[in-house]
């Protein structure tokens, strides 16, 4: 049987939101360096831009190490497959006729529908929902943008 009750939050999560209690947290949690990973060679076009361009907000919140990359690779993956399919959708339009004459879904409306569920769950793990970020209190100035786990350690 699995953990019973709501998945943990990153202590860092914790710290922006106004939640964390030291007498709650973690004594081992890992505590990974809050750097931007390099972008993988395999994302092209749309998924790159989308790393560029959420890897960076990231970074700057202190919430993406370099151990997160497979998670926002997959991520982008989502959001580029989003993009193709409901483009698809705009030019031939959510349904076609089969050679009986019935009206059937594109394939790409349910590719969508998916893409767009992968996403919603990325989304939440990094913070990135407008539930999420209501939630997110960002401190000023930032901890230490060198290292925002620095604190923690004792």
């Amino acid at each position: 049987m699995g953990k019973r009750g709501p998945r943990s939050k990153p202590t860092r999560l914790k710290l922006i939101q106004g939640t964390y209690r030291s007498d709650r947290a973690s004594s081992n949690e890992p505590a990974p360096e809050a750097v931007a990973p390099k972008c993988p060679t395999f994302l092209k076009g749309e998924a790159r831009r989308e790393w560029k361009r959420v890897s960076d907000e990231l970074e700057s919140l202190g919430l993406l190490s370099r151990i997160d990359r497979g998670a926002l690779a997959a991520y982008c993956t989502a959001w580029a497959t989003f993009v193709e399919a409901d483009k698809i959708i705009r030019t031939e339009g959510m349904t076609f006729v089969t050679q009986k004459g019935y009206h059937q879904q594109r394939p790409e409306v349910g590719i969508r529908s998916r893409a767009m569920d992968q996403m919603r769950a990325f989304m939440s793990e990094f913070g990135m929902t407008p539930a999420a970020r209501t939630k997110i209190s960002v401190p000023d100035p930032v901890i230490n943008p060198d290292n925002p786990f620095a604190e923690l350690g004792s």
